[in-house]
């Protein structure tokens, strides 16, 4: 049964990372068709894996962070920001998911 967890753990990781690139890539769109980046994941057309939770920090016009979870993978937690806004702990370099 620990091999299970360990597996299904790597698997939610893998599931928070993916869903922080897909909403760099759905970000960018918006920014492109809008000239402003959004914290709506209505508007930007992006469903999170099944348990992940978004969490927005900043989101301007000139950039945004954000932060994902999963339940079965707490305390885990990534984070991503781009362009000039503060970064969202655990993040540390703009463009560079970084999970804690």
């Amino acid at each position: 049964i620990p091999k299970f967890q360990n597996t299904r753990g790597k698997a939610n990781l893998a599931a928070l990372k993916s869903d922080l690139r897909n909403m760099a890539t759905a970000q960018e769109a918006y920014f492109y068709q809008n000239a402003v980046y959004s914290s709506s994941l209505a508007a930007l057309n992006l469903n999170p894996s099944p348990g992940v939770t978004f969490t927005f920090g900043s989101v301007t016009a000139g950039g945004w962070s954000a932060k994902v979870t999963h339940p079965q993978a707490y305390p885990i937690q990534c984070a991503l920001f781009m362009g000039g806004v503060p970064a969202l702990a655990p993040a540390v370099v703009e463009g560079v998911i970084n999970c804690q």
